[in-house]
């Protein structure tokens, strides 16, 4: 991992690939510093993908030549580290860190070079920044929670929906889903529903703990867990066979065949955590100083297929309120 894989080159409108190596800030054709920036991702799904195209896209409307080390831990927290810190031993410009595992490992690694992460539940509680407004050191970024999106998905669930028990599944080992998961356990019961809560280590557990609801709940809610979202599929086909309503964290998810979800475009967090990165690199600004942003644009979003799979009638209200995809 120290030797540079292909990269992207963006300059204005062009993307161009390249194959780079380390050593320092170099010259682009333009004539412009060409940067290099470590890109680390916990584990690939279309979520965090997105997030990274959006990272890409703000770097280039902010018109910055940037060489990329794409790099993904596939779900192992021991490979984050040891990416991360490849990078410090690589002399990077910038760490770009897609989930909380990677920007915690990259906090870990460095407390010198710029890091700016995306695809994070809480970074006060992961310890990433002490304030959202004032996050000092070397590390700033966007989150993917916005303030109403837990409290409108379990509102729906509690005033549309029959049952009281929902089935959540999580990642402990994650404090991304740690955070979440007792969010969630508070407005559940705030609306007078039961969270009836299973946990996975790795992707390959998620079908077994999703079987092993049934009977016991009346509906699923997947949040924005990286190692459950990755094998969503597995949650999906036991939603289907057993017809009971999955509610997610976000519209990719949806797309995927999640019933409903109250989300945004993880590409949108991503273009912003890119113009943050782009203001670093230039100079502009220390990420220290850089306050941590929301997301925007809360919708709520239902598939058409999977409500048919899960044998769930759309509502016409609902269709006055929601973006339908199929």
């Amino acid at each position: 991992m120290n030797k540079w894989t292909k990269g992207w080159l963006i300059s204005g409108a062009a993307v161009l690939m390249l194959a780079g190596c380390g050593g320092g800030e170099e010259t682009n054709e333009s004539g412009g510093e060409t940067y290099k920036i470590g890109v680390s991702q916990f584990v690939e799904h279309p979520s965090l993908d997105k997030a990274y195209e959006g990272f890409k896209k703000g770097l280039e409307e902010a018109g910055v030549t940037a060489e990329f080390n794409e790099q993904t831990a596939q779900g192992d927290q021991n490979n984050n580290q040891t990416i991360a810190n490849n990078f410090v031993s690589d002399d990077v410009d910038l760490i770009f860190a897609n989930s909380t595992p990677s920007a915690t490992a990259a906090l870990n690694a460095t407390k010198d070079i710029p890091i700016v992460f995306t695809s994070v539940t809480d970074p006060v509680a992961a310890g990433l920044v002490k304030d959202t407004e004032k996050p000092g050191g070397n590390v700033t970024g966007t989150i993917d929670l916005h303030p109403d999106a837990i409290t409108n998905t379990v509102k729906f669930m509690a005033e549309q929906f029959e049952g009281k028990n929902v089935g959540v599944i999580y990642n402990a080992g994650e404090q991304n889903s740690v955070a979440q998961a007792e969010a969630v356990e508070k407005v559940l019961t705030d609306n007078g529903l039961k969270m009836v809560p299973v946990t996975v280590s790795t992707s390959s557990e998620v079908k077994q703990a999703t079987e092993s609801l049934i009977g016991k709940v009346d509906m699923f809610y997947i949040f924005t867990d990286n190692t459950v979202v990755s094998a969503l599929e597995s949650v999906v086909q036991v939603a289907n066979k057993e017809d009971l309503p999955l509610f997610v964290g976000e519209k990719d998810s949806v797309a995927r065949g999640g019933f409903a979800a109250y989300g945004f475009d993880y590409e949108d967090i991503g273009i912003e955590a890119g113009k943050m990165a782009a203001q670093i690199l230039k100079g502009e600004k220390k990420a220290g100083d850089l306050p941590v942003l929301p997301p925007q644009n809360l919708k709520l979003v239902i598939n058409e297929t999977a409500a048919k799979e899960m044998n769930i009638e759309i509502k016409e209200e609902w269709k006055a309120e929601a973006e339908l995809v199929k």
